[in-house]
């Protein structure tokens, strides 16, 4: 993993939640967040991906074991090529595709986040 993508990555995420809502913020905090270099390529639909979120959103009942534990993944390759290698660019994006993922794990679906401009 390339050390500088990851700390851009973790700060960014890092100042989206010092300014989220205090309630919103906890919620989010209960959320795994993974850095990873890229997608799965063999998978053709997650190639492309900047992020996915996984598990289980707060409105579903609780879950039945840790392989249902909700995380964010951020695909650092995939959000550093889509910003045509710009750290300004990558920043506002690392932060535009983690909120959407967490809206996901909020409860909030497609139409939500896209409403939110988070889309």
């Amino acid at each position: 993993m390339h050390p500088k993508l990851l700390r851009l990555a973790q700060t960014e995420v890092e100042r989206v939640l010092a300014q989220l809502p205090e309630t919103v913020r906890d919620a989010a905090l209960e959320c795994f967040i993974s850095y990873e270099d890229a997608a799965d390529e063999s998978d053709e639909t997650l190639a492309d991906l900047l992020g996915l979120f996984e598990g289980f959103s707060r409105l579903d009942p609780e879950p039945a074991g840790p392989s249902e534990m909700p995380r964010v993944r951020l695909f650092l390759d995939n959000l550093w090529l889509y910003t045509e290698e710009d750290e300004r660019t990558y920043r506002d994006e690392v932060r535009i595709t983690y909120l959407h993922e967490l809206g996901h794990y909020l409860g909030w679906g497609e139409e939500e986040v896209e409403a939110l401009g988070l889309g």
